[in-house]
């Protein structure tokens, strides 16, 4: 039977994947955003957040704490890309959230799985070579500069699709990339294979779940759930494989609730389902939504148990914008088997 040995959560913030030198340039976008998503469920501007707020961050937007906070998230990837190479996995699932990148409003399925041979990112600096320069930077971390091919966990996938059709999930099926310039992987697959799968080419699972577009935004409940039906039909399959999954994406951006942030945390490490579930959907829009990527994981990976656990809340203008930023390593219990991870 396949196993899962291995549990992981990633932000996967452009900040991660370029220098501390241009988290304020990433920083001038806030500044112009009219629309930002609050916890609460209200959508201000940066203006009306800022008249909220005052500048009760502006001691923390500056670039010597920005080194030291780019030094912290650095330091937990690699211990993520630790964890990854020593658990020796045969297959990485990595549940991420497709931002019209692989999908657009044409299609946006609430839940996919894709079992092409092959994930084919999507270059966007090539497609867009107008973008800011810390944006191009960033592409770079994605994978997003050029085409670029990873293999797939194929046999794992057509498993997967089977089971969570048995199970009553009618989840949507992707099979190839036809054209990448037009459409491919965006930076959910592309972040987790080029910073935490190092030269190892491990196959990947990708599940592809809307969190950014209503109406059909899976609600947590049913993330946790159908995670759970993944992660009992991956330890159903036949073959022996060690499996991990990654959750990738979060925690709450553009503008930083600590609060919701560590009230996930709370829950992910003490195993609260009922507070994974109560999370209202309303504060779960924009940036927030990719909580539910972790919430998925969560399911998938129930039974295991966090042990390495880091949050860096990054507020990168005065009124507090930004992202909260989240690195969790989920292994077998000590009593459990493979618990030598």
């Amino acid at each position: 039977m396949a196993e899962i040995v291995l549990g992981i959560g990633t932000s996967h913030s452009p900040l991660l994947a370029i220098e501390p030198a241009l988290w304020a340039e990433r920083a001038k976008d806030d500044y112009r955003k009219q629309e930002l998503y609050l916890a609460d469920g209200r959508v201000v501007s940066y203006a009306e957040l800022a008249e909220e707020i005052g500048d009760r961050y502006a001691g923390r937007a500056v670039p010597e704490n920005f080194e030291k906070q780019a030094l912290q998230a650095q330091q937990a990837l690699d211990r993520l890309a630790a964890a990854i190479a020593g658990a020796e996995l045969d297959a990485l699932v990595v549940i991420g959230d497709d931002q019209e990148e692989l999908f657009s409003r044409a299609h946006m399925p609430a839940i996919a799985v894709y079992n092409g041979p092959e994930i084919v990112t999507h270059p966007k600096n090539e497609v867009s070579p107008n973008l800011p320069g810390w944006y191009q930077e960033a592409n770079k971390g994605y994978k997003m500069d050029a085409v670029h091919r990873h293999p797939v966990a194929v046999d794992l996938a057509d498993g997967v699709i089977e089971g969570l059709i048995e199970a009553g999930v009618d989840v949507a099926v992707a099979s190839e990339v036809t054209d990448p310039h037009q459409a491919g992987f965006g930076h959910a697959y592309g972040f987790v294979i080029d910073r935490l799968c190092g030269d190892r080419p491990i196959p990947i699972l990708p599940v592809m779940l809307n969190t950014y577009f209503p109406p059909n935004v899976p609600r947590p409940g049913r993330c946790y759930d159908v995670g759970q039906v993944i992660g009992r039909t991956l330890a159903a399959l036949p073959g022996g494989q060690r499996v991990g999954v990654v959750a990738s994406g979060g925690l709450t951006h553009f503008a930083v609730d600590e609060d919701l942030d560590r009230r996930l945390l709370a829950a992910l490490e003490s195993g609260d389902v009922d507070a994974l579930r109560a999370l209202p959907p309303s504060g779960l829009r924009s940036g927030n939504s990719e909580i539910l990527n972790w919430i998925m994981t969560a399911g998938a990976v129930d039974g295991l148990t966090v042990t390495d656990s880091e949050y860096i809340p990054v507020q990168r203008t005065p009124a507090g914008t930004g992202i909260g930023l989240a690195f969790l390593v989920w292994r077998p219990a000590p009593s459990a088997p493979g618990s030598s991870l």
